[in-house]
């Protein structure tokens, strides 16, 4: 993965405007995986995890389709479903797609590896699969994420920033992912080669469904184990769960400590308005999804993923996948205005609304 991710930053912006109408037509690959070549008459299948997530439905979804309608002057349709973290759920849907005769299937998968039976049944159909923003396994034919490596380093080398020398004084809790997440694993992994041997790490969790009440409980938790006066800080591995350490936080005492996150979801943002949250990793969804219906559309029609995809990726069950990776920004309280609200994520009146005005007063957000 990380051999991946070095190329891929320095172009990937570029990447996103490539429209697949001009993609080649002979590629192997997707004429390995698709069927007859088709025009623009095209049926999409979306399958994403969950909508615990504000991302999911507010960004994901609403960008996706939009995307496939550009890129088929509006007559490709997108059949969407959302497992609501249930794996088998998901993999029902799968099933239900490929008796859909959708001709390309995008799938955020819940569980990567449970995902991996029903990614070659939509195979042995003839449907193409790409992967979003989580590596399936299986037979896959493209994907697209973030560095996710980098996106754990990104939250680390904050969280280290924000302790200065009180790293060497406490211990932190480190809050991960779902361990059914292989996105999780790396974001893990990314943040230990930062935090290691900088800074004691206390108490570390995998939290079960990447669920904030979940991590409100494993907060809870740490701090009775290691006493609320030791901890100086908490990787969280998302906003959500974010949410939920800061409850565990307040309810203990226990104040203007770091606190990581990512995904930059509104109420992440919220917080780092008021101090309450110090960081999270922007993702921009936009480019993300704009991939992933470029790859798919392509793919539906018969073509290559040549001047899309410049990259490969191996997953534990399919090697060189054709692959775009996204660069992440570190999101700060001093670059909101540059990121969430430049790329029309939220507005500031959004952001600012009601008890959050005098705190965007406080730090220039207006």
């Amino acid at each position: 993965m990380r051999r991946a991710a070095v190329a891929v930053a320095a172009g990937a912006m570029a990447v996103s405007l490539a429209a697949c109408g001009s993609a080649k037509e002979s590629g192997d690959k997707a004429e390995s995986s698709g069927s007859a070549k088709k025009g623009d008459d095209i049926k999409v299948g979306l399958l994403l995890p969950e909508n615990a997530t504000a991302r999911y439905e507010k960004f994901d979804r609403v960008l996706i389709e939009k995307k496939v309608k550009e890129l088929t002057d509006n007559k490709g349709e997108v059949v969407y479903a959302n497992a609501k973290q249930d794996a088998s759920t998901q993999n029902q849907q799968v099933d239900a797609m490929v008796s859909n005769k959708v001709d390309v299937l995008i799938v955020d998968a819940v569980d990567s590896k449970a995902i991996a039976g029903s990614v070659k049944k939509a195979k042995d159909a003839g449907i193409p699969v790409v992967a979003y923003d989580r590596l399936a396994e299986g037979p896959i034919d493209a994907y697209t994420s973030f560095d996710n490596v980098t996106v754990g380093k990104t939250q680390g080398e904050a969280l280290l920033k924000a302790l200065g020398g009180k790293a060497k004084d406490g211990q932190i809790v480190m809050m991960n992912g779902s361990s059914t997440d292989p996105n999780a694993a790396q974001f893990k992994q990314g943040a230990h080669s930062v935090l290691d041997g900088k800074v004691k790490i206390g108490r570390e969790y995998d939290t079960k469904e990447w669920k904030p009440e979940n991590a409100n409980s494993n907060m809870e938790g740490a701090i009775s184990a290691l006493g609320k006066d030791k901890i100086v800080g908490v990787y969280s591995a998302n906003d959500g769960m974010a949410g939920g350490i800061i409850t565990a936080l307040k309810a203990a005492g226990i104040a203007d400590i770091p606190v990581t996150g990512q995904d930059a979801e509104l109420a992440g943002v919220q917080r780092i308005v008021t101090g309450e949250q110090y960081m999270s990793v922007y993702k921009p969804y936009p480019q993300e999804a704009d991939v992933a219906a470029e790859m798919a559309v392509a793919l539906a029609q018969g073509k290559s993923l040549d001047s899309i995809a410049k990259d490969k990726v191996d997953s534990p069950t399919t090697k060189a996948v054709p692959s775009v990776l996204v660069p992440v920004v570190s999101l700060t309280k001093d670059n909101i205005n540059d990121t969430v609200i430049k790329d029309g994520i939220y507005t500031v009146n959004e952001i600012c609304a009601g008890k959050y005005k005098a705190a965007c007063d406080k730090i220039g957000l207006k």
